[in-house]
Formats: C-alpha cells, structure tokens, sequence
C-alpha cells in the first residue's frame, strides 16, 4: 500500500511548472518549457524518494499544449535522454505514477469534434507515461463525462467511443465516479463493458450516492474486482469535503480524525491518492502517522519547517509540540499533526503573525541593508495599521531569504501556506 498525492509540491523550490499562452507557443519557447519542467518533474521524483512516498500523479501541463496542434515537436525524442533518466529513477525506487486528463477531455460528446480532441489528449498523456517507459500499471484516470439529456445513451455512446482507442491507452485507462452525474454504480456498469477498472472516490460518493447506497467499504471491493493483476494494485481517491469551499472543493489539509476512520475500511494492498490542498504535507503527515507511527527525532525535518508557521498562528502551540519532541524516542506522530491541524484551523491573529516575522527578520537582519531594513519595518507597521497584509511582509521575507541562500528559511511552509 502507497500513499501520494497530485501533480504539484508545496514549499519546495524547483519544482515549479512553466506555462505560456497559445500565440507566444513558438517552437523555441517550448523546447525551453519542457526543458524547465521535465527539470522541475525530476526534482518532484528526488523529493518523494528522499520521503518514502511512492505513488505519484505526473501533472498533463509538463509539455505545454501537449495535446494541441500548436505543439508539433516530436518532444518524446527530443528529450528522450531526460525521460529515459527520470524514469530509470521512477521504476528503481519503485514510486507508481499515473496521469489525470482534465474536464475537458470527454469521450461520451455528442460533438465527434470534442470526442477527436478527447483522443488526441488520451494520446498525449499515453505517450508521456510510455516516453517514461512505464507500463499498465501507471495508469489514466478518466471521467465518463456528460449525460446530454440522457444518461443511457452517454453511457453507451462512452462505450462505443472506448473502441475508438489504441490498446496502448485502453490498457492505461481507470474510470472514477464523479460528484454531479456518474456514481459509482453506474461506473461500474460502463467499466464492465469495457474492461477498465475502476478508482473509487469517496467524496464524490458521499455527493453522488449510487443506489443501493452501499457502504464505502463494500463499493471499494466491488471495484476492487474489477482490476486485474496486470493493472497492479487497487488505487482509490480520498479526499475531505473544504470547510470554505463550495460541494466538491477539496480540503485545505487532510484532517486525521476523519481520515483514521476511514483508513481501517480500505482493502488491503490499496494504493491511496490524496487529493488535497496542501499536497505533499498531507501525504507526509498520513505516512508519518499511519504507515511509520514516526518518532519525535523522525519528526524533527517536520518541525524544522512547519515551526514558524505555527508560531505565527499561535506561541502555546508552538511551546506545546516543543516539549511534545522533547522525548527523542516516542511515538508522536498523531499528536504532532494534531496540533498543527489545531494551529491551521485559528483565525490570523496579528499579534502571532508580528512575533513570528519578527522571528524570521532575526534571522536576516544581522546583515541586512539599509533598504531591505526599511521596507521591512514600513511593511510591518502597515500591517499593524492595516493597510497591508501578512502576505506582503512573507514575500519580503522569502526574498531576502533567497537574497542570502539561507535554505533553512527557503524551505520554510512559512512562507507557503
């Protein structure tokens, strides 16, 4: 069993993606993007094996317009020495990866025009995971798509347009019941028509309940049957409803509470994609608690990075898993992301956000110019006024920061969340 999450990194330098608009999508200026990305893409790899995560979702925007007929490089050979590397790397530390096509990649359209661009994206994403020298078991996961007025003949006009595809991308794809029209009843249905296994969302059956209204646990082993050992392990989505959020819209972290009930109903051998706000923290924290139980001196990376941005919520909670880490030895894992998830959920008090910048600001004052000094404390006494936000002193702060290569700081979710 894995856990991972989706396409992007919280506070981790270089692993940005870079994007451009359509009339600026020259050959050049795309050969320099994917460079820049498959870099970043590499970067996101060395991450998750220095952390033991091992299941990963490669973002569609790598190669920008990968799928459009703007981009007609044959980038697959291009760089075939950068994805040959990245995926010698992926395949020797054992990380799963798989692709997500977006909304708008619908094979069930009536409009064959949409259906065509459907499939030219299929074929983008297949041949990125094959350029990787991948196999069935990194799969893409799909949508059925619209009802267009009638639910039964989307249904089979998604069959008939499954046919249309190579065997190459019918042996990658994975169906997922979606939060307004498809459940997880009906997934199965088409999937068993198909062929194709199916992830099992459980937000979007908790929105979208399937009839009978089975429990999670039993609608996770009817999708299990229909992955075959060539597919490799079961895979299902988890994700919280967000509190400010509208029906649908992802959690800022995964609250452990929730997520430890959950847990215990998964089938063994299920590989778990967190989709989530916070990314990478959340998978960190679900395989700290869950998988290692980890120990307060396992914790201390953890704490190196979050501690400034729990002081700025919060100076008890801060002393408080201080003396939690105290004893190298224990086990405290689940009580260390607790009072994070505490510190999180606290409305920005100005008094805890002034002590941790001031905290931070030690850190880069002692050799600090005469202007970086000045527009720090004017942005500082703005916001004690109120007539700026927190935001703009952080963004100061990271770049002086930057300014020094002070990597401490850097690597600080301080700044990035």
């Amino acid at each position: 069993m894995s856990i991972g999450y989706a396409c992007q990194l919280i506070g981790v330098p270089g692993t940005e993606l870079s994007r451009c608009i359509l009339k600026n999508a020259s050959e050049d200026k795309l050969r320099i993007l994917i460079e820049q990305n498959l870099k970043s893409f590499d970067t996101m790899m060395e991450y998750n094996i220095k952390h033991n995560i091992h299941l990963f979702r490669i973002s569609s925007d790598i190669i920008p317009f990968g799928s459009h007929q703007a981009n007609k490089l044959f980038w697959w050979d291009e760089f075939e020495g950068m994805f040959s590397a990245i995926g010698n790397k992926i395949r020797s530390n054992n990380i799963r990866v798989s692709m997500h096509p977006g909304q708008y990649t619908v094979l069930n359209s009536p409009d064959r025009a949409i259906v065509q661009n459907a499939i030219m994206d299929l074929k983008y994403h297949d041949r990125f995971l094959t350029a990787l020298g991948m196999d069935q078991t990194s799969k893409m996961v799909l949508h059925i798509g619209g009802v267009y007025g009638d639910k039964k003949e989307s249904s089979k006009r998604f069959v008939e347009n499954f046919q249309l595809l190579s065997d190459s991308i019918k042996s990658r794809l994975i169906l997922e019941n979606d939060d307004k029209s498809y459940t997880v009843k009906e997934v199965l249905n088409i999937a068993h028509q198909t062929g194709s296994p199916v992830v099992f969302d459980n937000l979007h059956n908790e929105i979208n309940p399937s009839i009978p209204n089975l429990s999670e646990q039993e609608w996770m082993l009817e999708c299990r049957k229909t992955w075959k050992l060539e597919d490799g392990r079961q895979k299902i989505h988890y994700s919280q409803q967000g509190k400010n959020s509208p029906i649908g819209g992802h959690s800022e972290t995964v609250f452990l509470n929730d997520f430890e009930k959950f847990y215990p109903f998964v089938p063994p051998e299920t590989d778990i994609m967190l989709e989530v706000k916070d990314k990478n923290l959340s998978a960190m924290k679900c395989i700290n608690v869950i998988c290692l139980n980890a120990t307060a001196a396992e914790l201390e990376p953890e704490w190196a990075r979050y501690k400034y941005y729990v002081l700025s919520h919060s100076a008890r909670i801060y002393t408080e898993i201080r003396q939690l880490l105290k004893d190298k030895k224990a086990s405290v894992a689940k009580e260390f992301y607790t009072l994070i998830e505490t510190a999180m959920l606290l409305g920005e008090d100005m008094g805890a956000e002034v002590n941790a910048a001031e905290h931070v600001w030690g850190y880069i004052s002692k050799d600090s110019t005469a202007p970086e000094k000045n527009r720090y404390l004017k942005l500082l006494s703005g916001y004690q006024k109120k007539e700026n936000t927190i935001t703009s002193i952080k963004k100061h702060l990271l770049s002086c920061a930057v300014k020094r290569n002070l990597e401490y700081l850097i690597n600080s979710y301080y700044f990035y969340i």
